[in-house]
């Protein structure tokens, strides 16, 4: 009887794998038609994002022109990171649905005794910096470029020959 229990909570299992297939291709259509936008400079700065971040419009109010073009790249990168800000809670708000259907399916280490959860080993992202290149921030994270592994040469000057070559 133990094994047609578990013959039935496998075809649980397989069933709702199958539907969670389904609902992720939906999701995944719905996903693509995505877009977010983000303001800056009372609105007068506007930058659109599709689904995967790539900026697909910028509009600049014609009252910017006496603008200097350090503040207009500054506020059209507000923009674009406002604009990126809402997408990630567009998508999260989407995919919600997949990551609670996810959490009600049995793990590997609940179905095979002795098995580890290894899910508890996967590490938190990281979010990415925002901050321009060449900032502090930037240069506090980057890690060296120290090369210990270098052959040191003598000054050789190209097309040079010396005498002992020969």
């Amino acid at each position: 009887m133990a094994n047609e229990s578990a013959k039935a909570e496998l075809a649980s299992m397989i069933d709702e794998f199958q539907q969670q297939m389904r609902v992720l291709g939906e999701m995944q259509q719905k996903r693509a038609q995505l877009m977010a936008t983000g303001y800056a400079l009372q609105k007068r700065v506007t930058v659109v994002v599709n689904a995967d971040g790539t900026v697909i419009e910028t509009r600049l109010d014609p009252d910017l022109e006496d603008l200097p073009l350090p503040e207009l790249g500054k506020a059209i990168t507000e923009a674009a990171q406002a604009a990126a800000t809402e997408l990630a809670h567009k998508s999260s708000e989407l995919l919600s649905p997949i990551q609670e259907r996810r959490g009600r399916m049995p793990k590997m280490s609940d179905l095979i005794e002795g098995m580890p959860d290894l899910t508890e080993r996967i590490p938190e992202p990281i979010p990415a910096s925002t901050a321009p290149p060449n900032s502090p921030e930037r240069q506090a994270t980057e890690p060296a470029m120290n090369f210990t592994d270098v052959e040191e040469l003598d000054d050789i000057t190209p097309g040079r020959i010396r005498a002992d070559d020969w």
